[in-house]
């Protein structure tokens, strides 16, 4: 696929070419479901509405390809062709720098600058393709560079794959987290706090407060003991376990006015939780100590890079950090696991693992003996094939202190997304100098297992957005039901209704607006309140109500206690159904 997304790229490249032969072409790589490619249009303007007319050209030229043919060229030879494209120029210097060999595709008469990677029958295979959307992307991904204009675009071997994935799109627009937050209420970002710094609506924090209590409810009963941690920290602590030196860059930097230490904002909790541990003596009989921690995080995340929940600022983690001996590891991780599955069914993710291991190629970006790395992640392939799991490998996506078990959970539109986390760590309390006294005297060093169920709830809240359509569950609903008078003649009747509901602890509301009844179930609707409670002249006489559930089902009338505690009985179940 990646062969066919980069060839459509070319062919991309070719009909802007084409139509503004001033433009200065960039690069195009394939990316997941398709591909882009970055312009330079200096002052021609363009947007989504020139895209049929790129896409158009794109169709005239792709039969007239027979080949991607590879010309290997020298250094000045490609200057000269590239002369007035200094991107391509700056490209054909790191070529130099890496010595690596210079090489031009050309297909017809379009010519690029390329390592290769192309499909061998172009004419025959460029066909079912779709442009996208139009972006602003950076030049080389860097703010201080020059911004670009980034055409996307995706293609498929067959138009019925393209129409699906389309349909996709079309669904997954319906339901971005970012429109619906705004429509339901949820969030919002304010220019004056900050981009990437979320502000939570009164029913957002609601949501955020269940999901978290949910998690919290479950480790509490596994023995799990939760912390808090100042969201400030000395340079000296991220130099211990390795994140200065590795993640300073994504890290905000703080200043007092009364000192000259260095202090950050901390993007984890784990080099705080070993301080915790280290705070007293620590016999073999306290083992194993599992600190949990829902305090804020902050990462300094590029302005380009951000995305609405999706890519944040500053959000929390649920965060776990167990400190235990060798032979407690497996039972830990095991007891993580249920968890773990037992949360994932309460929202109905499916899900597999991914076990991210080192990159042989870079093994200078691990810290830790290399043949303890080779153990701990033999000891998780192991994990998961005890506990029946299934998972893929995937190396060079390891943490750079240890391998990752990372739960990918599978949304409602069949997208996939990295959730949960586990990982064995010999390597921090080794930095920190964390010891514990065993059963014969000597000090030995514990393991550290960092564990996350839901990641951030700030993230994991964009995923249920989008994979319930903002039509959440019951028991996370900031508004469980709403009553509804026909008219202003009934609305003491359902004021009466409102207080039964009430005292069985459900969140309701009353609609008395001087509205019409459809105009008030149809903002209902819009708002995805899971029921509707009608009353009128009927429902009062027979202290009833007539139930309406926000998927337009009728549940004809029923009496205000039945209603009350099936409402009830479903929240407390956390239960996905309605009824």
């Amino acid at each position: 696929m990646d062969s066919l997304r980069h060839s459509t790229a070319h062919l991309l490249a070719a009909a802007v070419e084409q139509l503004w032969p001033e433009v200065k072409k960039t690069i195009g790589p394939p990316i997941e479901n398709g591909f882009y490619y970055d312009f330079d249009f200096d002052k021609i303007k363009i947007s989504e509405e020139d895209l049929p007319n790129i896409e158009k050209k794109m169709r005239e030229i792709a039969p007239s390809w027979s080949e991607f043919k590879r010309v290997e060229v020298s250094a000045n030879e490609v200057k000269k062709e590239f002369k007035d494209n200094p991107y391509k120029l700056d490209l054909i210097n790191d070529l130099v720098k890496t010595k690596e060999k210079i090489t031009i595709y050309q297909s017809g008469n379009f010519r690029d600058l390329c390592r290769g990677g192309h499909v061998s029958h172009p004419k025959e295979t460029l066909k079912y393709f779709k442009l996208l959307s139009v972006a602003g992307a950076y030049w080389k991904g860097n703010e201080k560079n020059k911004m670009l204009v980034r055409i996307y675009g995706t293609v498929f071997p067959t138009k019925q794959e393209l129409d699906t994935y389309l349909e996709q799109l079309s669904l997954a627009k319906e339901r971005d987290h970012r429109k619906l937050g705004k429509e339901l209420e949820l969030f919002t970002f304010s220019d004056l706090v900050g981009a990437g710094l979320p502000l939570y609506t009164q029913k957002g924090t609601l949501i955020r407060r269940l999901i978290n209590e949910h998690v919290e409810s479950i480790q509490a009963k596994q023995g799990y003991a939760q912390v808090w941690t100042p969201q400030i920290n000395r340079a000296e602590l991220f130099k211990i376990s390795g994140h200065y030196d590795k993640y300073k860059e994504s890290m905000f930097r703080v200043v007092s006015n009364y000192t000259k230490e260095e202090f950050y904002l901390k993007p984890m909790n784990c080099p705080q939780h070993t301080q915790i541990y280290a705070s007293q003596p620590r016999s073999y009989r306290d083992l194993p100590i599992r600190l949990t921690d829902f305090s804020m995080l902050y990462r300094d995340e590029k302005p380009g890079e951000l995305l609405g929940l999706a890519r944040v600022r500053s959000f929390s983690q649920d965060d776990c950090h167990i400190f235990c001996r060798e032979d407690q590891v497996d039972s830990e991780i095991d007891r993580a696991l249920e968890m773990t599955k037992e949360i994932m069914k309460t929202y109905g993710f499916h899900y597999r693992y991914r076990l991210s291991t080192r990159g042989k190629k870079r093994s200078g970006d691990y810290l830790g003996d290399p043949k303890v790395w080779d153990k701990v992640e033999r000891w998780a392939e192991e994990i998961m094939i005890r506990n029946k799991i299934e998972h893929f490998n995937a190396p060079g996506e390891a943490a750079f202190y240890a391998p990752k078990m990372d739960l990918l959970a599978t949304d409602s539109l069949g997208r996939e997304w990295q959730l949960s986390t586990i990982q064995i760590d010999y390597v921090m309390p080794k930095r920190f100098d964390l010891k514990y006294v065993d059963k014969d005297g000597k000090e030995k060093t514990p393991v550290m297992i960092h564990r996350a169920i839901i990641g951030s709830p700030e993230r994991f809240l964009m995923v249920l957005i989008e994979h319930f359509g903002g039509a959440f569950p019951v028991w996370i609903s900031p508004v469980q039901a709403v009553i509804i008078p026909i008219s202003g003649k009934f609305t003491k009747y359902a004021r009466e209704v409102l207080g039964k509901i009430e005292e069985r602890g459900i969140r309701v509301e009353l609609n008395d607006r001087d509205e019409k009844m459809q105009a008030k179930i149809r903002d209902a609707q819009l708002k995805k309140i899971p029921y509707m409670l009608i009353v009128g002249e009927r429902e009062e006489k027979a202290k009833s109500v007539a139930l309406r559930l926000r998927n337009g089902n009728d549940l004809g009338t029923k009496k205000v206690g039945e209603v009350a505690d099936r409402i009830r009985e479903i929240s407390v179940s956390r239960a996905l159904d309605l009824w």
